[in-house]
C-alpha cells in the first residue's frame, strides 16, 4: 500500500497479572510509540490503540494465590500498567480493558457470526481433567515434558524454552498445576477454528505477498508453522473467567483468551470513535487503511496466522499490512523472568531515576531487539546517558542557549552572507528528516534514533569547526550568521526528536519558545526559518544530567540480591512429592551410562542426539541441554540414565531413555552424575 488514507495502529495487550519491565517496552511499546508519533507529526489521520489483557488462567491462577477475586487482580495491575505508560509517555489514542462492555459485546457478536455461517468445526473431545479439583484444566494448569525439545516444566499450550504451541494432551507425563496429580482424559464439547481449512490462502497470502516487506524472523517463525501443517484450534475453554460463549451448549464454557484478546483492538477502537464522534469501521475495513501490530516474537504466531484466519473468516475486515515484532531484550546477560524477579520494574525505576523517563526510552531504543535477542546493562546505560545525550545532545543545545543570552540576550540573531558551509549545513539539516523518515518506516527505530543524534553531531561539529566564541570579538557579523544557523539546528532538534524523547522535546520546545509553533515533520525540510531573526528564547537548562557510578552500583547490588535470593530458593529443599510405594520405585530401572557420541540435532536449538552406553547396549537418547552444553565436551561423561522409560519419537529420531539432570544455584542445567571413580556402565542405580 503506498498512499494509506489512515493507519490503525496496535500494540500488544499487556496481560495483567502484573507490572510491565523494560523488556515490554523495548519490545513493543516504544517502537509502536514512535511510529505512532511520527505518523502525526505528518499530518496523518492515525489511531493508536491498547488494552488490558484480562482474562485467561494465569489470572484466576494468580487470584487462587493472593486469596482475591480474579477482577481484584486485573483491577490492580489494570492501574499499574496504566500509569507506566503514562509515565513513559506512551500515547496511546484508547487504552481499553477486556473486561470492559465494548469489548465484550464485540467479541460475542464476532463470535456468534462465525458460529451462524459455520465457520467452526464443533467436537467432543478429550480433554485432561483433575479429578480432585473437580474441573477440566485449562492449558496453563498443566505443566509437563515438551514433546519438541524435552523441557520438563512446559506450559499446556506452549513452550517456554523452545516456544513452540502445542496441545495439553501433547504433553508427555502432564500433571495438575493445582494439585500436582496426574490428569486424567475426560470428554467435553467444544468450537474449533479449522486453520488447516486456510493454509492454502495462508501461504498464499505469507509466504508469497509478505515475503520482501516483513522481518525475517516474523516471515521465519510463520513460515516454519505453516509448513509443519496446521491443524484446528480450539476457541472455547471450560472456565468461570472469561467472556460466555453466547451460543446453546456454551454453558461453563468461556472464549478461548487468545480468541478473544485480538478482538481487543477492535473494541478499543469502536470506544475511541465513540468519544471522538467517529466512525470506527473505516479504520478496520477500508481497504485504503494500513493496519500494523506491534507485537513481541512470543505472539507472531497469534497475529500472522491465527488472527488473519479469522479476520478472514469473518469476511469484512482488512488485514494487517505488517507485523514488525521484535526479539527478547535480556537484563545483564540473563533472560527477563518476571517469576524470579529478575527485571527493572517501570514503576521502580522513576524512584531511582526521576525525570530520566527518556534516558530509558532512548537507551531501550538503541539495544531495540529487531532482528536478534538482546541485552540491557546498567554499564551501557550509564555510557548511553553520558557519552551520547549528555555529551552529544544536551552539550551542543546548552551551548547554543547559552551563548545566545550571553552575546544577543535571548534573541536570534540576524544572518549576514552565508558561506558555503553553511549553507552547506542548513542542506544536510533538511535532508535529515527524510532520512529517518525512511527508516522509521521501515521499522528500524534502532538507525532512526541514531539519524535523530546525527543532527546533534551536525551542530557540534559545526560549532566546533567555527568556533563563534572566538569570532565574537573578531568578526561581529560572521558570529551572528554562525549562532544563527546553529539555533535553526536547535529547533529542528525539538521537532526531530519527539518520536523519540517527547519529554526532552517539551522541554527544549519549552526553552526555544516554540511551544505554540506546533511545526510538523515537514517544516524543517521547507526554506522557511524555523526560529526568526529576533525570536526570543529562554534561559538555557540542561536538559540530561549525568549518571554516576554510585546510582549504576545500586542498580547492581539490587540484582545481586536478587540473584542471591533465587539461589537460595532454588536451593530450599522442594516440598516432598506424594507417596511412592516400593513397588513404584522399583519399575524404575536408572543406570549409569556413558556418553560416546553427542551431536546437535539439524533444524533445532535445544536438542542434542546422544549414544549412550548403558553397559546392556549403546542406545539414542534425544536431550534438551544444547544450549548448555556443547556436543564435544560432554562425549565420555558418565551419567544416570532412566533406562525402561518408554521410547518416543523426537523431531523424527526415537529417543529410549532419559538423561537425569538438575540445576545448579545459578540456574544453570548440570548430569545428576554417579561417582565416577570406578563405576562401570551399567551398575544400576538403587
Amino acid at each position: 500500500m503506498s498512499t494509506p488514507k489512515r493507519y490503525t495502529i496496535t500494540a500488544a495487550l499487556p496481560y495483567t497479572n502484573g507490572p510491565i519491565h523494560i523488556g515490554h517496552l523495548a519490545g513493543v511499546y516504544v517502537p509502536a510509540d514512535i511510529y505512532s508519533r511520527y505518523l502525526k507529526m505528518r499530518g496523518e489521520d492515525v489511531v493508536f490503540v491498547c488494552g488490558s489483557d484480562e482474562h485467561g488462567v494465569p489470572i484466576t491462577i494468580k487470584a487462587k494465590k493472593e486469596g482475591v477475586s480474579p477482577q481484584d487482580v486485573v483491577d490492580k495491575y489494570d492501574g499499574i500498567i496504566r500509569q507506566s505508560f503514562q509515565d513513559f509517555g506512551i500515547e496511546f489514542d484508547n487504552y481499553s480493558r477486556t473486561s470492559g462492555k465494548t469489548h465484550h459485546k464485540t467479541a460475542s457478536e464476532f463470535f456468534k457470526k462465525l458460529y451462524e455461517e459455520g465457520k467452526f468445526i464443533e467436537e467432543v473431545t478429550e480433554q485432561l481433567y483433575d479429578d480432585e479439583a473437580q474441573q477440566f484444566l485449562a492449558d496453563r494448569f498443566v505443566l509437563g515434558t515438551c514433546p519438541k525439545c524435552g523441557n520438563e516444566e512446559s506450559y499446556g499450550d506452549q513452550c517456554e524454552k523452545c516456544g513452540t504451541s502445542h496441545n495439553a494432551t501433547d504433553l508427555i507425563n502432564p500433571k495438575s498445576a493445582i494439585t500436582g496429580n496426574i490428569p486424567v482424559l475426560k470428554e467435553t464439547r467444544h468450537w474449533f477454528l479449522p486453520l488447516d481449512q486456510y493454509e492454502p490462502w495462508l501461504k498464499e497470502w505469507i509466504l508469497e505477498g509478505h515475503k520482501k516487506n516483513w522481518k525475517s524472523n516474523v516471515y521465519g517463525q510463520c513460515k516454519s508453522w505453516i509448513d509443519d501443517g496446521l491443524r484446528p484450534r480450539a476457541v472455547t475453554r471450560d472456565l468461570d473467567w472469561g467472556i460466555p460463549v453466547p451460543v446453546e451448549g456454551g454453558d461453563g464454557k468461556v472464549l478461548y483468551v487468545w480468541f478473544d484478546a485480538p478482538i481487543g483492538y477492535i473494541s478499543a477502537t469502536k470506544e475511541w470513535a465513540e468519544k471522538e464522534n467517529k466512525d470506527w469501521e473505516p479504520y478496520w475495513k477500508d481497504e485504503d487503511t494500513k493496519l500494523v501490530h506491534f507485537i513481541g516474537k512470543d505472539n507472531i504466531v497469534f497475529h500472522c496466522i491465527i488472527f488473519p484466519a479469522m479476520l478472514k473468516a469473518e469476511g469484512s475486515y482488512i488485514l494487517p499490512d505488517n507485523v514488525p515484532a521484535n526479539e527478547f531484550l535480556n537484563l545483564e546477560g540473563n533472560k527477563l523472568s518476571t517469576s524470579k524477579n529478575w527485571a527493572v520494574w517501570l514503576h521502580e525505576y522513576l524512584e531511582d531515576f526521576p525525570g530520566k523517563e527518556d534516558v530509558l526510552r532512548y537507551v531501550l531504543t538503541a539495544n531495540a531487539p529487531e532482528t536478534k535477542d538482546n541485552d540491557f546493562t546498567w554499564k551501557d546505560f550509564q555510557q548511553r546517558n553520558n557519552s551520547e545525550l549528555v555529551a552529544i545532545f544536551g552539550n551542543f543545545i546548552n551551548r547554543v542557549a547559552v551563548l545566545t543570552h550571553k552575546y544577543y540576550d535571548g534573541k536570534v540573531p540576524a544572518a549576514a552572507e552565508l558561506k558555503e558551509i553553511d549553507e552547506q549545513t542548513l542542506a544536510e539539516l533538511k535532508a535529515y528528516p527524510a532520512v529517518i523518515a525512511s527508516s522509521i518506516e521501515k521499522y528500524r527505530f534502532r538507525e532512526a534514533q541514531a539519524e535523530m543524534m546525527n543532527v546533534a553531531r551536525l551542530g557540534n561539529k559545526y560549532l566546533a569547526d567555527e568556533e563563534p566564541w572566538k569570532t565574537f570579538k573578531t568578526d561581529a557579523e560572521r558570529t551572528k550568521t554562525v549562532m544563527y544557523v546553529a539555533l535553526q539546528i536547535a529547533a529542528a532538534l525539538a521537532t526531530l526528536s519527539k518520536p523519540f524523547l517527547p519529554f526532552t522535546s517539551g522541554k527544549l520546545n519549552k526553552m526555544l519558545n516554540l511551544e505554540g509553533a506546533n511545526f510538523d515533520w515537514n517544516d524543517i525540510s521547507s526554506e522557511k526559518a524555523l526560529l526568526e531573526e529576533g525570536h526570543q528564547i529562554a534561559k538555557a537548562e540542561l536538559l540530561f544530567s549525568k549518571v554516576e557510578d554510585a546510582e549504576i552500583e545500586k542498580q547492581l547490588e539490587k540484582l545481586e540480591a536478587t540473584k542471591k535470593a533465587n539461589a537460595a530458593e532454588v536451593e530450599a529443599a522442594e516440598p516432598q512429592k506424594e507417596i511412592a510405594t516400593f513397588e513404584d520405585f522399583t519399575k524404575m530401572d536408572l543406570r549409569v551410562g556413558t556418553i560416546v557420541e553427542a551431536e546437535k540435532m539439524p533444524k533445532t536449538k535445544k536438542l542434542l542426539i546422544l549414544k549412550v552406553d548403558t553397559g546392556i547396549d549403546t542406545r539414542t537418547i534425544v536431550s534438551g541441554i544444547a544450549e548448555s552444553f556443547k556436543p564435544e565436551d560432554i562425549v565420555g561423561k558418565k551419567v544416570t540414565v532412566l533406562v525402561n522409560l518408554a521410547p518416543r519419537k523426537l523431531r523424527g529420531t526415537m529417543s529410549e531413555g532419559m538423561i537425569l539432570m538438575t540445576e545448579n544455584v545459578d540456574g544453570k542445567l548440570v548430569f545428576v552424575n554417579p561417582d565416577e571413580e570406578n563405576v562401570k556402565s551399567g551398575k544400576i542405580i538403587s
